[in-house]
């Protein structure tokens, strides 16, 4: 049975009174809180975009990025000068090194062999040198012998000319004998014949000494020649020892003990990592303000958080495209406009621990300050203006 106590309970008025409930109005203190909340998030808003704006005009939009960047270095390629076998090596992967430092060395017997030949030949030829400057000694003794011969010779003929000047007349007006007469001139003919082998020996003998200097000049000759050789011959034996060209670190080292080298066979490189530079691939759009010597902020994907200055140090004389190995030509086939890429050189300014950590090849992402070129627009637009008028008035 019921308990006659109980109070009914009505289900569908109580759903009835919080739908009214629901129905109701807002107050009006609530209305005024949401609008007061709509108002300051849209002042916000508006005092963000307005903020945003005032800095892209004064600096945002003469900041110029680009992601296509990456770090450089003049590498050196080490390569032997001579061929032969790898006698030894004296650095290893990754190692630092100074200018000068031995890097490796080339098997030298060959070449020391050629070195002692030559010096060899230099002393045959500076014997044989020796050997004609005595022969030109002693023609020297011999001419002044055929000097005094010549002398003789002609002191004799000139008696005996003398002689049969003086016996001729006698002879004509029959004092003396025309026999001793005809034994005079033969007497002088004789002297005469002599004074021209006299002079005939000592020409000779001159020329003689000609001869002998021009078998100096020759042996001189041949030293000089033996001597470029042996100078060729010592560069050799100093290029088995390869040096470094400059500081670095060593890098793609490829070369073993034992392995035999041909000339400019690539055996390690050498990675200035002290004079590291940025490559950066700007849009040509982006180059309109942009100068040698402006500052330049590198962030580097190594070293995410870190800020690294740098500057400008040099714009390329033409696209990326130009100077590839098959240059477009637009002038053939369909064509499609796609922007260039100029490079740019970047230098970075950056302590030695920093350094340490920077390799070549990582990417990059600098961004440069042109704010320094602002007006340059300006100032090319009224040159090209009176440029213009010139050549409209000529």
């Amino acid at each position: 049975m019921a308990d006659p106590h109980e109070q009914p309970t009505d289900t569908g008025d109580s759903t009835h009174d919080e739908a009214l409930a629901d129905a109701a109005p807002a107050s009006p203190g609530k209305k005024r809180n949401i609008r007061i909340v709509l108002i300051a998030i849209a002042a916000v808003v508006l005092i963000g975009g307005l903020l945003w704006f005032i800095q892209y005009r004064s600096v945002g939009r003469f900041m110029q990025s680009t992601d296509d960047a990456y770090i450089q270095a003049d590498a050196v390629i080490v390569a032997p000068k001579v061929a032969g076998y790898v006698e030894r090596v004296f650095v290893d992967d990754n190692q630092p090194v100074r200018a000068g430092q031995p890097l490796l060395q080339i098997d030298p017997g060959d070449y020391r062999s050629r070195a002692e030949q030559f010096e060899a030949q230099i002393a045959v030829a500076e014997a044989n040198a020796e050997g004609v400057r005595a022969q030109i000694r002693e023609q020297e003794a011999a001419i002044d012998r055929a000097q005094a011969e010549l002398a003789t010779a002609r002191s004799r003929a000139a008696f005996a000319n003398a002689e049969v000047a003086r016996y001729r007349p006698l002879a004509a007006s029959g004092a003396e004998s025309r026999q001793r007469l005809a034994q005079l001139e033969s007497d002088a003919r004789q002297a005469n014949a002599q004074v021209a082998g006299a002079e005939a020996a000592l020409t000779s003998a001159r020329r003689r000494v000609g001869t002998l200097n021009a078998q100096v000049a020759q042996a001189l000759s041949q030293g000089k020649s033996a001597r470029a050789q042996l100078a060729s011959a010592q560069s050799d034996v100093g290029s088995t020892l390869i040096r470094a060209s400059i500081d670095g670190r060593i890098g793609d080292k490829t070369v073993r003990v034992g392995q035999y080298l041909q000339p400019a066979t690539r055996t390690m490189s050498i990675v200035p990592t002290s004079k590291l530079y940025v490559v950066a691939n700007f849009k040509e759009t982006q180059l309109g303000l942009m100068r040698v010597g402006q500052p330049v902020r590198l962030e580097v994907d190594a070293l995410p958080g870190v800020e690294i200055h740098g500057r400008v140090q040099s714009i390329s004389p033409g696209t990326g495209a130009q100077f590839s190995v098959l240059p477009p030509q637009n002038a053939t086939g369909n064509f499609t406009k796609i922007v260039q890429r100029v490079p740019v050189r970047i230098a970075i300014d950056a302590g030695p621990e920093t350094l340490k950590l920077l390799v070549p090849g990582m990417s990059v992402s600098p961004t440069v300050d042109t704010r320094a070129a602002r007006d340059a627009r300006e100032r090319i637009k009224k040159e090209q203006e009176r440029y213009n008028e010139q050549r409209g008035h000529d």
